[in-house]
């Protein structure tokens, strides 16, 4: 790998502030252009939905790493840019996306559902390195994956992962699950059990929610009757759009607490972590929107920090050089979680530890010890080599 330049001067014992200023007097910039292109469809009306997403979570990460990558870049010759744009359609992201590519922007995160997340990766195809950051499907990772796709937001079986292992460290292993019936609902359910079975717990019920009630007025009297049946020692519940959950937590049959998309969930990032230096990432952060960093904005964020880091090491903004640098061996990412984070080289997927929280506190950090691993504990958490179809790198 070639020394940096800013590695080579202190290693000549050159004083620190000609160091690096020294850069800045050079004629050659290296430019690093990302894009970012956001679609989500309507989910419709929620009951419950008091805090809904941000309408630019995950625009606001990249900005914010933009402009880490530039703090560093100004004293290596490198400079960053961003073009980014929030679509009203599908069709209209596509176009963006195409747009793009003609423009040459070779590295382009983007916040978009699955579906259309593999008609991004069919037309990017090898023009540009693409980075999801809003969809958490498994089939993205297991038997779906584009040489040409990364990662950084986790997959619903790094969530549920996270999650069960923690239930099972609690000796919390007998589950009354509760599943809405949306298709996101339906896949964060069918990953639950995946990981229930992972992590030696019994799914002692397991039910749909089906009504249509407002749960504003029913609650006390619907939930009750719903959740009774064999003794168990947690509720989970999978409602991703937020139609029941929040109503499930001291409404049940049974004393019990309430975990999974609502009480305790897991996340990317969590607004409450304080250590690892992330409080001072949090404060730049709400320096900038004026709100806390949501999941979809770490992700975000970590696509283009992960690129500011691959620039550093190779000097290069080739993006084939940065992809093989981004799945090697080699690269590590500083993220405020505690431990360094690395990509998949099978799938393509960020491994990272996975926050569990309630609204105003952070609980724990998944992965937890006593689940071990081979490689490194980060791959108890969702699926590992043997168990995903994908070979980025063979």
């Amino acid at each position: 790998m070639k020394e940096s330049p800013l590695s080579r001067c202190l290693a000549g014992g050159v004083f620190l502030a000609t160091c690096l200023l020294a850069p800045l007097a050079q004629a050659d910039t290296l430019e690093v252009r990302f894009g970012y292109l956001q679609w989500q469809p309507d989910r419709g009306p929620a009951l419950a939905r008091l805090t809904p997403e941000p309408e630019d979570a995950g625009l606001q990460g990249a900005q914010l790493a933009i402009n880490d990558n530039l703090s560093t870049g100004r004293f290596l010759g490198q400079h960053y840019q961003l073009e980014s744009a929030i679509l009203g359609s599908e069709d209209a992201l596509l176009e963006a996306l195409a747009t793009m590519l003609d423009a040459d922007i070779e590295l382009i995160v983007l916040n978009v559902p699955a579906t259309t997340l593999r008609k991004a990766s069919e037309i990017g195809g090898e023009r540009a390195l693409l980075f999801n950051a809003g969809a958490r499907d498994v089939s993205l990772r297991l038997d779906e994956c584009s040489p040409y796709l990364l990662h950084t937001v986790p997959s619903h079986a790094m969530l549920t992962d996270a999650l069960a292992q923690w239930l099972n460290v609690r000796r919390w292993r007998s589950v009354f699950l509760i599943s809405g019936t949306t298709d996101d609902d339906r896949a964060w359910a069918e990953a639950f059990r995946r990981s229930a079975q992972k992590f030696a717990l019994n799914v002692v019920t397991d039910k749909e929610w089906t009504f249509e009630a407002d749960m504003r007025r029913n609650a006390s009297a619907e939930l009750p009757l719903f959740t009774q049946g064999p003794d168990y020692d947690v509720v989970v519940v999978a409602d991703e759009r937020n139609d029941f959950g929040d109503f499930v937590p001291f409404n049940t049959w049974l004393p019990r607490p309430v975990v999974g998309t609502q009480g305790m969930s897991p996340d990317a990032w969590h607004p409450a972590i304080e250590a690892w230096g992330a409080a001072q990432l949090q404060n730049r952060f709400a320096k900038q929107a004026e709100r806390p960093m949501t999941g979809t904005d770490y992700a975000a964020w970590a696509a283009v920090r992960a690129v500011g880091e691959a620039v550093t090491r190779t000097e290069s903004a080739d993006m084939e050089i940065l992809r093989d640098y981004l799945l090697g061996d080699d690269f590590e990412l500083a993220a405020f979680k505690g431990r360094p984070l690395s990509f998949r080289d099978w799938n393509g997927q960020l491994r990272q530890p996975v926050p569990l929280a309630h609204p105003n506190s952070l609980v724990a950090m998944a992965p937890f010890e006593g689940f071990l691993h081979q490689h490194t504990e980060l791959d108890t958490l969702g699926y590992d080599r043997p168990e995903s179809r994908c070979r980025l790198r063979d």
